[in-house]
């Protein structure tokens, strides 16, 4: 009898099961009986893409001369756009030959990055909750990922600087992201100052997702850490069109910075990938050439939805915090649930109230105890969503007395 081929699979393995999909599966298997979900898991932008660029694609895909390979560090006029756009938006000046390159979207970026400089043995420390990635990204390049907590900033930071001073094998790496996801904390560019300063001291470098960089509210504005002087001598800087521009779709984005770790990443796509088809990035051109609006409208209308979210929530009974950047609400389970843990709470909201939230275990140990709202329904929506969330709480005493009847 012939022999079966083997199910198991090196890299495979060492992924856990998605968390986020035991949601999914209870939203799709309402949607399927007819039920209306708000869905406010997964941070799928619903905006729409500036129109001048949704032209542009349809006027560039029209010509036969782009329906060839492309280029794998992305079009030099593209190139030549993000980096131009750093210069205004940030006062640096980066080489568009040697220190910028096109991406697949920020989750190309980061991944193949990991995979170009991590081996094993190497670290890469980051804080803890953090989006998947940052640390699968590095245990599938068969890195050592160290996760810190972090419940603010500063603790963060501190932890980072005893790590530093203690480990016999410091790590390779420093892995940030702010304004931050899930737990939306923003920093200012002195806490950038005092990364830059640990990675100089020890020789590592930083890599720095910058993914909600243009969504800060209430004035707030989310500083880029090559802002800092002397920051491209380690870090790099991964930004992405998804949130800025309405693109997420589109794929598109860069790693800015620092010549080695930008040489490493293009040789390692150069086996991987022809880059983006041509079109789109030509359209990302015109968003970053002829929407300067854009970025500061988006900005705008994710601030309303935190608001009317916010506002509901608190009137439900549920005290939240607002965040000052990001397109996330980081909320604490109200203590009444708290026993029953992150997933199991985000699947008694999905079957009691119809609204899908991400349970905070999905971000790692530390994410124990949360749960993360996405700023992608409507206000109207929200309003709904929270309205029911306060009917739910309003009957939480018979609720958790029967919690496993409903989890």
């Amino acid at each position: 009898m012939p022999l079966p081929p083997s199910d198991e699979f090196y890299r495979i393995r060492k992924l856990p099961p998605y968390v986020f999909a035991v949601i999914n599966e209870l939203r799709d298997r309402a949607r399927a009986a007819g039920i209306d979900v708000v869905d406010m898991g997964m941070g799928n932008p619903d905006g729409a893409t500036p129109e001048p660029v949704v032209e542009k694609l349809v006027e560039a895909a029209h010509n036969p001369a782009n329906h060839r390979y492309s280029m794998s560090r992305g079009i030099p006029g593209l190139r030549e756009a993000i980096v131009a756009r750093y210069w205004k938006q940030y006062g640096v000046a980066l080489d568009p030959e040697a220190e910028a390159i096109v991406t697949i979207g920020a989750k190309d970026a980061l991944a193949h990055l990991l995979f170009a400089i991590i081996g094993p043995g190497d670290g890469v420390v980051s804080p803890n909750p953090a989006y998947p990635i940052h640390q699968y990204g590095v245990i599938m390049a068969e890195g050592e990922a160290c996760m810190l907590p972090m419940p603010d900033a500063g603790t963060f930071l501190d932890g980072l600087k005893q790590l530093y001073r203690t480990a016999v094998n410091k790590p390779k790496v420093i892995l940030v992201s702010f304004p931050h996801n899930p737990t939306t904390i923003c920093v200012d560019l002195a806490f950038m100052r005092e990364i830059v300063d640990v990675a100089r001291e020890y020789g590592a470098y930083i890599i720095h997702d910058f993914a909600y960089a243009d969504l800060g509210f209430d004035g707030y504005r989310p500083p880029s850490i090559l802002e800092v002087p002397g920051a491209a001598d380690h870090a790099v800087e991964i930004y992405s069109m998804s949130k800025s521009y309405n693109m997420a779709g589109w794929r598109v984005g860069f790693c800015l910075g620092n010549r080695k770790l930008i040489a490493a990443l293009a040789r390692i796509k150069s086996y991987l990938d022809y880059g983006n088809f041509q079109p789109i990035q030509i359209a990302s051109i015109a968003a970053l050439r002829e929407c300067d609006d854009a970025p500061g409208m988006i900005r705008e209308f994710y601030q309303e939805r935190r608001d009317v979210l916010v506002e509901g929530l608190r009137e439900a009974g549920w005290p939240v915090d607002p965040p000052k950047g990001s397109m996330f609400l980081w909320a604490r389970i109200p203590e009444a649930f708290a026993a029953m843990g992150s997933l199991e709470f985000a699947k008694l909201l999905m079957t009691e109230t119809h609204v899908a939230v991400s349970p905070g275990i999905g971000f790692g140990p530390m994410g124990e105890g949360f749960v993360r709202f996405s700023l992608i329904e409507n206000n109207e929506r929200v309003r709904r969503a929270t309205a029911s969330i306060g009917d739910f709480l309003a009957k939480q005493d018979a609720f958790v007395g029967s919690a496993e009847v409903h989890v």
